[in-house]
């Protein structure tokens, strides 16, 4: 979608800081990071809102999460623990609308979240 900044981001219209890129998805460090290491995993593939998957994106969004499990290692999370957390929509304060993945570490998580 033209006016997607992930979808910008992943075509390479701008360029943000990639941290892990395959042929399924691209996962760049948050410029607003709510932990130490955050990070989100984009699928190159537009999907506005976890409302918007079929069956068809099964793989795509395993993928992400298989991103996320690499991510964590690369960067020394993995043993001692990460987040990954979708949000779908306004009140989940989803404010991109091109589903992403967010991987949270490097300090302690509580719960509820928030």
């Amino acid at each position: 979608m033209s006016d997607c900044l992930f979808c910008k981001m992943v075509a390479g219209d701008i360029k943000p800081d990639v941290l892990y890129s395959d042929e399924h998805v691209l996962a760049i460090r948050d410029i607003n990071p709510q932990a130490p290491f955050h990070a989100l995993v984009l699928p190159r593939e537009h999907i506005a809102t976890l409302n918007d998957l079929t069956p068809a994106h099964a793989a795509v969004v395993g993928h992400m999460y298989l991103a996320a499990r690499e991510l964590a290692g690369q960067h020394g999370f993995a043993a001692d623990g990460y987040r990954t957390v979708v949000n779908c929509n306004r009140l989940a304060g989803q404010t991109v609308y091109h589903i992403h993945l967010h991987v949270l570490a490097g300090r302690a998580m509580h719960w509820p979240p928030g």
